[in-house]
């Protein structure tokens, strides 16, 4: 499968604990464009609606050769798809305190599908901290290069 989006803030400001890939209800309009890549994940999450997972502020732009495009709401919220175990567990998980479930990427092969991970927040000296750990790796492999 490929990987058409990618949400590269995620992995910044969250812990990421476990992912799960799921299924997602998508018109066929909407699977065209995702398959060229007019995906944008940032700022999305997932929450549940009465026990089922449904993905929110995922944008998919229109596809440029549909007709009839003039209600398309291109934020819509959307179904996922995920066996009755795997989102039991994600909803359970979400319970807890300051644990969310965000989309990582899209990935486009018969189906489309989205990797969910289930994300801790980072605090901010957590994030400072890792960019040093960053930089200093950086400098030394810079200096074994001379």
């Amino acid at each position: 499968m490929k990987v058409v989006a990618k949400n590269r803030r995620a992995s910044y400001d969250y812990e990421i604990l476990d992912k799960v890939e799921a299924g997602v209800i998508l018109t066929g309009q909407e699977a065209k464009s995702c398959r060229q890549g007019h995906v944008n994940l940032s700022g999305s999450y997932v929450s549940f609606l009465s026990g089922k997972p449904i993905l929110r502020s995922a944008k998919i732009s229109p596809y440029s050769h549909a007709s009839g495009l003039e209600n398309y709401d291109p934020g819509q919220d959307r179904k996922l798809l995920l066996k009755k175990s795997e989102a039991q567990r994600l909803q359970s998980a979400l319970d807890e305190q300051g644990v969310t479930i965000i989309p990582l990427e899209v990935r486009a092969g018969k189906h489309i599908k989205v990797l969910l991970g289930l994300g801790k927040g980072k605090k901010r000296y957590d994030k400072r901290q890792k960019i040093r750990e960053r930089d200093q790796k950086r400098k030394l492999k810079k200096g074994e290069d001379y």
